[in-house]
C-alpha cells in the first residue's frame, strides 16, 4: 500500500472564518493555505497525508465536515504519493 495525498478546499460558515481555520488545524493538516476566491471570500486548502487503506478520504471528509466553523468540504486534488 501507498500515501494518499488529499487537498480538501474548505469553506467557512459566514462570520466564521477564523473558528473553522482553527478548527481545521486541529485536525493536523501537513499543509494549509488561505486563498482569497474573490469578493472578501477566503477558503481554507488544507494537506493531509495518509496510508492508503480505502475509505480514508471519505472518512477525513466526513470529519472535516463536522468541525466547527466548517460549511462546506470538497475534494480538490487527490494522488497516491510514495
Amino acid at each position: 500500500m501507498g500515501m494518499v495525498a488529499v487537498v480538501f478546499k474548505i469553506y467557512a460558515k459566514d462570520g466564521e472564518f477564523e473558528k473553522a481555520l482553527a478548527s481545521v488545524k486541529t485536525m493536523n493538516p501537513a499543509g494549509s493555505q488561505v486563498e482569497e476566491i474573490g469578493f472578501g471570500i477566503k477558503v481554507i486548502k488544507a494537506l493531509f497525508k495518509f496510508e492508503d487503506k480505502g475509505g480514508g478520504t471519505q472518512k477525513l471528509e466526513e470529519g472535516l465536515r463536522k468541525l466547527d466553523g466548517v460549511s462546506e468540504v470538497e475534494v480538490y486534488e487527490e494522488s497516491l504519493v510514495g
